[in-house]
This record gives C-alpha cells, structure tokens and sequence, in this order.
C-alpha cells in the first residue's frame, strides 16, 4: 500500500522507496500476446499506442519521471548482453541485482533466498546462513540479518559492477567480470547449493573468520565457520588448499564448482551426491479443479559430473504443510519459520481453493431501506472520487464503488447500480485514453505500463503496480459482471489486460511484461519494492491489496470467460493467503521468534517483519493495512478464526481500546471470525463514524449485518468453481455461488450440496451443517450431540464437531512406552460424534488433515483409526486404520493425513442412522508424548457421507 519516507533501525539507514525516473524513447514492439491476455500491441513510432477503444504512451508525460538512483539519475537495468532483451521481473527477492537504486553500489544489497542469504561485492558473491533472530526497533522488529560467512568468487577478481545474466521462476544468475576473469553463481530460494562457473582464476573461497575443517577429501571439503557447516565441491581431480581465511582450488580444464550449507556434518555423503547436479532452472505448473489447487514446482538440472540429474531443496513452511511427497529428516532455520528438506527436483502441494464473491449474499439481517440510503449518499455525492488524481487513491476510490455494485443489485436498486457503474466506466476510460491529465506510459527498458500522476515510487522505484492496479482489475470484472461489451478486447479490454499483464503476467514468452512480476512463486507472495534496496531484503506491507489483485483475476477471467485468468488468480489468492496465515498472522505461532511479543506483523521483509507500517506506528493501520480493501476475495481470511480473535485482541492492547479511525475495517475483519461481537461495535456507533478511505458506510453495514445473519465464513467446505462460498451459523449452512456463463450450472460442495445457479445470476441456498444446533446449557455436561455436515474438527475434550467457532488447542498424545503399537491403539486420545444419520457417497473415502508435533522427541509417530458405529450400539462395523506418521524432534506442527495410506480395514460402510463416529490417535512408536492440534480448519474428519 502506502510507501512514504521513513527510516526503520534495522535497514541500516537505508530511507523506503519513493524517488522518480528516466524518459523512454520509442516502444519497443510488443511482440506476442500474453497467454490468454488478447493481442499485443503493434510495433509503433507514434506517441500514442491504440489499445481496442483505449491508448497508452511510448513517452512519459512533460516533467515526469522514470526508474532513478536515490540521487535521481535515470537507471536502466543492470543486465548482461545475453539477457538485455527480457523483460526482467522487478520486484522479486533478488531485484537489486538489476536496479541499481543506490548510485554507490554497483552489485546488490542483501538477497534472502533461504536458508542461504547473498550480497554481492566487487570479488564475488557473499554467503550468509543467519540462525539467530535480533529483535530491533524498539522490539518491533525481528530479522536474520544478512552476515557473511564466507564469500565465493574467483582468485583476483574485482569486478566493477554485478549483473543480472539469468533467471527463472525463482533462481537468478549474477555474472561479474574485470576484464580478465568472469564469474557466475546460480541461487535461489530453498537451494541450499550455489553453482559456479568461472574463467580466468581458480576457486576462492574466503572465510569471515579461520574454519574448521571437519572433512577433506581433496576436491570434498567440509568446514565450519561462524558455528555453520559448509561443504566445498572441486571437480574431480582437484584438491582444495585451506590458508587462514583463504580456500582454493584450481579447476583445471573446468569451469565449474559449488557449495552448500549443511544442515549437520553428518549430511555431507547425501549432499555431495548431488554437488555437481547443477540447476539451471526452475519452474511452477498450476491447476484448479474441483475445489482444488494444485502446483508442482520444479527444477532444471544439469550434470556436470557422472549422471545425477536429482537435487535437494528446502520447502517453506506455507508448502510442506500443503504437500504429501516425502521429505528427509534435514530441516534448516529461516524467518519463516523451519524449512524441511526434500530430495527431490519436484515437488507438488495441494490446496482447497479460497473462494471469491461479488458480494455476500443475500439475506434478512439486512434492512433494505437504511441499506439504500447509504448506497445512495455514495452515489450522490459531489465528488464519488473524493479529489484522487494518481493511480492509487483513484484505485482506492474505484474499489469503493465496485463494492456496491453488487450490493445494489441484490437489493433491487437498478439505478443506483447503473449509476455507479457508469462513474466507474467515465473514469477508467479517462485512465485508459493517451493524452488527458491522466494515462498510462510504456517504458521499454523496464518492460512495465506505469499510470501518471503516479504515487508512493510507482514510477521512479516500480513499486506497488499490483496494489495499484488490483482497483482497477477488480473495478472492471465487476463492470464485466454486468456489461460484457464493455470488457470485450475491441472496447477496453485490452486496457486491463495490459495492466494484468504487467503485474501478474503468466506467460514466460511475452517479450513485453515479465511473468508474475511482483508475485514470488516459492516465497508464497508478493514483494512491493521495486528495487530490494534495503539491507532487510524486499519487503510487502498490504498483502491484501496483493490478495485483492488475485481476486480481481478470478472474478474477470470467470466474467470474461477466460479460465486461464480466473485459474491463476485461485492459485496466487490460495498461496498468497497460507503465505499471508503464516507469516503475517503467524496463525500456528510457529513462525515469530518468542523473543519478538506480537502475533502479527503489518509488514515481511526478506530479513524477518515488522509491527510497523511505512507511515504510522498507529496499531489500527498496522493491523488494518493487511486487511483492506475488504471485498469478497478477503474470505480466505476466515481459515484461522482463532488468529483472528488474536490479532484484535492485540490491537485492543496496543490501542488502549477499540478502534476509531479504522474502525470499519477491523470490524469487518473481526466479522470474519465472530459476528456477533462485530455487529455489536457497530450497532453501538450507529452509523456514526468516518468511513476509511477505501470504504463506506453502506458496504460495511452490508457486510456486517450479513454475516451476523449467515454466519461466518464456513472454510471446511467449497464449491467446485472459485465464485462460491460457504457460511454457517447455529447448524445451518449457508450457500452461494455466481455464474458468470451464458448456461446455468449446478455447483457441487465439498459437503456434497448441490445448488442450481442460473445464467449470469447468484444464487444462494441453505442446508444443515456448522454449528451445535443444540448447545448444552451453561453448567451442563458436554455430550457429543448431533451433528450436520460431513466434516468435523477435532475439539479438546474428545469431541468430534461441526462448529466452527471453538478455539484452538492441542491435546496430548501419550507415549508408545518403548514398544511397537503399529496398528493397535495404546492408550489413545479418542473423539466421537453421535446421533449421525447419513447415506454412503459413492466413491468418497474416510479424510483425515491432522497437526501434529512431536517437539524435539526422537523416534515417535502417531497413528488414527477411524471407526463407524452405524446404529449407535456400541458396535463398531467399520474400521480404518492409516499407516503411521514419523514426526521430525523439531518444534513445530507437522501435517498428517489420510495420504498416509489405509493399512487394515474391517468391515464395509453402510448408512449411518443415528450412528456413532469415533476417531482415535495414539503413538505407534517411541518413548515421548506428542500432540495434536485442536479446534481448526487444520484438525478435521471428513467422513464418506452425504
């Protein structure tokens, strides 16, 4: 979001991103169109670029400015010949090996792929392992700051300058050279290797302090230095010679060479397996189907030596929560909390997609004529953009319009909605036509589409296209909802997807827009800066204006019917929100370092995060800047209820009471996870309060009153298209979906409802399910009572339950006492649900998610069985037990599920009537307790029934 001057202690007085930028001469000639993103444009001398009804400019406006140094110079990028005509991906964790912000460095400023930290110098590339957090800035800040270790390169080297050679999805290849040697090192993140390749000198190794050697094996060297381990690997043939801080190796007839930072000593055999499988390139592949998002990311290699094509690569916790494949026992420390090691050059995660809504739906906790009211005093107003003039406040402005659109709609206020639609089309079309106070400029050296007035370094740094641009994309797939014409390639169309295309692009072959340019596919989000001038890396505050880019992908592509579009942005919107869960929220408190004393942090820097905004120390905004704009993408937020509750409880402390300015946000946000006590803050105002700029009073009491009457988001069940959603409340589920098509559809929930949806039309139903129908009264003894819905959560106190509502624990689970319990429960922690009625789905199998944590305990593996009871007797028909589950001595909530394999079955499934569901988890193995986590979307039984 908002980017303005401030120093933070821990970025070594570097100031934020806001400085201007160079002229551009003639566009370079777009070449293909983006894959699904319509045509490009035409190779022109002219000024002004037709775009279907629209244009945009090859030359900035008179007294504007481009890409700078911090000292206002023009800047081009810093690229070798080999790469100078690809579009490089500003905006990622490595950028300021491109964007040379600081006049006086000429290489990079820190770069923290992880494990591995990198900055480059003058004589190579330096490599940091940081283990242990500092926590700065008055304790508002924790970061593993970059500290070099060592630092690799070439003898004599001392190159002028370093550039970017290569790159892909998330590796990148700097390339030094002074004249007489030349140097190249691949990184990335979660590659525990850097691959060299130099001419010109031998292999240099130069060590902050004298290391300890552990191992030498000639051309094998382990050492110790700075308390980490490090395995050297010369070709074959070679021998590495240790002198002080100094380590070399001549390469002979090779250019080759590599390094690697080991978890232990002892995983030296494994690693220098693949010491010569140099990657070259790496690469994610995503599908969404059936309420799913799968992505399979991968690597490149090549062998340099022998035949060895495999290599290991370390998983952030955002991915091996969400994978099944097999991972090692190697973990490695990061920000992010622990990274877990797969030998693999693939591996594959599996989501349920986050749906996304124009509007919630319908419903009777709304009053249809105060509602009006409200909508109307935004439409009517004298200035419905309230003065904004650059690309973000006029996003800003749109986004608030484009909420109510819908809303209008749905409560039959045809003219409102018009109205508002057209203020939305009068002032993209402004924006979208060359030559007005307002319009967009391509830049051929940076390969990106900027709009002038441009605001918080969009032109002279590139930061925050996809905040920027997500009002704009998400404004016009609501425009398309209603006025497909207007959204066709031949109108203005092809405006938004320049702007799509420059911030989310998802060709690799377009010669005009980088791919993902600000999206990093393995970090799990997005970065704002466009330069990563800072010594804590890049940094992203609002990653829910990020989100809301994402959903103004899902609901244009699903508008215009582009499914590649909508697919992309349920892949970006479903990992950037368990990216968002960890790592802003620190949902599991697993992440944040126990030293640190928040539960949430407004922004993630490479090095860490801050409680902290770019402009104010006011808790709302730090709180609220990861919640806005609030829309029917921000659903996703609802996983982690507990969190939720959390966040606002802090936010109360550090405020000395509930919120003022941005009260609207937050409560919207608390909504997600208590409706009725959100309800209550803004009954007690009665409308009596100062919107936040992005918002109104007419969508935010929609919101509210909504899902106090609906319920909270329900996020254990989704639809199979990603315009869908679930709420429930007191054991009743609410239903909605939005057809976008021609043709109705029927949309089948992962609870098995089905709900008939005409064309172009939103429809909503309702069904048993969520919570206790029938709570047990203050005092009273708590009995499994019945239930609806086919998914439960574990709840402490063995309950089996539908409600969404409890909060999250953990119980435990008792030791296996030293011997082999496989397959037969041992003192087991049990959880039931009775008076189930349900027939048999055909083909649907017993589901299990379960999180469990064996702490530092060596040797331990819990293991489920699950039972069916099918009359409620007490005699169990059917009986499933899964293998088991070896957990890591590593702090840390692990995933368990029913992927793990059934390894005996008794019995056959038959109809429930008035049956009893029994879950048991008991240790199969070792001689420690462990546990299990409770009262979340991450400790559930879905069981085959409707």
């Amino acid at each position: 979001m908002i980017e303005v001057l401030l120093v933070l202690t821990s970025l070594s007085g570097l100031v934020s991103r806001v400085t201007p930028r160079p002229a551009a001469a003639a566009l370079l000639a777009v070449a293909v169109a983006a894959v699904g993103l319509g045509p490009a444009a035409s190779p022109a001398a002219a000024a002004t670029i037709p775009a279907g009804a629209g244009s945009y400019t090859d030359s900035r406006p008179a007294g504007t400015s481009g890409p700078t140094t911090n000292t206002g110079a023009p800047v081009t990028p810093k690229l070798t010949t080999a790469a100078r005509d690809q579009p490089v991906p500003t905006n990622d964790w490595w950028s300021s090996l491109a964007f040379q912000r600081y006049g006086d460095n000429p290489y990079s400023t820190p770069m923290y792929g992880h494990p591995l930290t990198y900055q480059a110098t003058s004589g190579g590339l330096e490599v940091g392992y940081p283990t242990s957090p500092a926590i700065v800035g008055d304790g508002r800040q924790y970061e593993y700051a970059h500290k070099a270790d060592l630092t690799v390169g070439l003898s004599g080297l001392n190159s002028p300058d370093t550039k970017a050679d290569a790159w892909s999805d998330w590796t990148v290849t700097p390339y030094w050279a002074d004249g007489s040697r030349t140097f190249r090192a691949t990184i990335g993140h979660g590659m525990p290797f850097v691959y060299a390749k130099g001419s010109g000198g031998d292999a240099r190794v130069t060590t902050a302090s004298a290391p300890t050697v552990f191992s030498d094996q000639g051309n094998v060297l382990g050492i110790t230095v700075a308390g980490h381990h490090y395995a050297l690997f010369a070709p074959t043939g070679s021998d590495w010679n240790v002198s002080g801080s100094t380590i070399t190796a001549g390469l002979g007839s090779k250019d080759y060479f590599s390094l690697a930072v080991l978890p232990s000593t002892d995983a030296l055999a494994t690693y220098r397996k693949y010491a010569f499988s140099f990657v070259t390139g790496s690469q994610v592949a995503w599908q969404t189907t059936g309420g799913n998002v799968r992505a399979t990311y991968s690597l490149t290699t090549e062998a340099k030596e022998g035949t060895e094509r495999g290599t290991l690569q370390a998983l952030y916790r955002h991915q091996w929560l969400h994978t099944t494949d097999a991972l090692t026992p190697y973990t490695y420390v990061s920000p992010r909390g622990t990274m877990k090691v797969r030998e693999s050059a693939t591996f594959t995660t599996s989501q349920k997609n986050n749906g996304v809504v124009p509007a919630l739906p319908a419903s009777s906790g709304v009053d249809k004529a105060r509602l009006t009211g409200y909508i109307n005093e935004v439409a009517n107003a004298s200035d419905p953009f309230s003065g904004a003039s650059d690309t973000y406040w006029t996003g800003k402005a749109l986004g608030r319009l484009a909420q109510l659109v819908p809303v209008a709609d749905q409560i039959g206020e045809t003219a409102a909605r018009d109205k508002l639609l057209g203020l939305m089309k009068g002032r993209l079309q402004e924006w979208f036509t060359a030559g007005g106070a307002s319009e967009f400029s391509y830049d051929k050296d940076w390969k990106t589409l900027t709009g002038y007035p441009a605001s918080y370094g969009s032109d002279t740094e590139l930061n925050d296209h996809h905040f920027h641009y997500s009002y704009y994309v998400y404004a016009a797939a609501i425009i398309a909802q209603y006025d497909q014409a207007w959204a066709a390639d031949s109108a203005w169309g092809t405006m938004i997807k320049h702007l799509i295309r420059d911030t989310a692009n998802p060709s690799r072959t377009d010669s005009a827009y980088p791919f993902l340019r600000g999206f990093d596919v393995y970090a799990g989000h997005s970065w704002a800066s466009g330069h990563q001038g800072f010594a804590a890396g890049n940094n992203q505050e609002s990653s829910s204006e990020s989100i809301n880019l994402s959903a103004g992908l899902v609901l244009w592509g699903a508008a215009t019917g582009d499914n590649a579009l909508r697919d992309l942005g349920s892949y970006l919107l479903t990992t950037e929100s368990e990216a968002i869960t960890q790592y802003w929220f620190d949902a599991d408190e697993q992440v944040f370092p126990a030293s640190f004393g928040h539960d949430t942090v407004g922004m993630v820097w490479g090095s860490g995060g801050a409680y902290s905004t770019w402009w104010t120390a006011n808790p709302e905004e730090i709180h609220g800047i990861n919640v806005l704009p609030v829309t029917g993408g921000s659903l996703h937020l609802a996983r982690e209820k507990a969190a939720i509750k959390r966040n606002i409880a802090e936010m109360e402390r550090e405020n000395g009471g509930p919120a003022q300015e941005w009260r609207d946000l937050l409560w919207e946000f608390e909504s997600l996870a208590d409706p009725a006590a959100a309800k209550a803050k803004w009954d007690g105002v009665n409308g009596n309060y100062e919107p936040e700029q992005g918002e109104s009073k007419a969508h935010t009491y929609h919101w509210i009153n909504t899902l106090a009457s609906v319920g909270a988001p329900d996020m254990t069940v989704s639809g199979d298209i990603p315009t869908s959603a679930v709420f429930s409340k007191d054991g009743t589920r609410t239903y909605t979906a939005h057809n976008h098509g021609s043709t109705a559809r029927t949309v089948t929930f992962s609870d098995g409802k089905t709900l008939s949806v005409p064309a172009r039309s939103t429809a909503t139903s309702t069904g048993p399910g969520g919570s206790d129908p029938d709570p047990e009264e203050p005092g009273e003894p708590e009995e499994p009572g019945p239930s609806t819905g086919n998914t439960f959560r574990l709840k402490t106190g063995g309950v089996l339950t539908t409600a969404t509502t409890d909060p999250a624990g953990s119980d435990t689970i008792a030791s296996a006492d030293g011997v082999n319990r496989d397959g037969t429960p041992y003192r087991p922690t049990v959880y039931e649900v009775k008076k189930v009625n349900g027939k048999v789905s055909a083909g649907a199998a017993t589901a299990f998610r379960l999180r469990v944590d064996a702490g530092t305990a060596v040797g331990l593996a819990p293991q489920v069985r699950v039972s069916y009871d099918f009359t409620g007797d007490g005699t169990f028909d059917r009986a499933e037990t899964f293998r088991y589950f070896a957990t890591d001595p590593v702090n840390g909530w692990e995933e368990y599920t029913q992927a793990a394999g059934v390894r005996t079955a008794t019995g056959s499934l038959g109809e429930l009537k008035n049956g009893t569901v029994r879950l048991e988890i008991w240790n199969a193995l070792g001689n420690g307790t462990s546990r299990v986590q409770t009262g979340t979307d991450a400790a559930v039984l879905r069981i085959p029934y409707q």
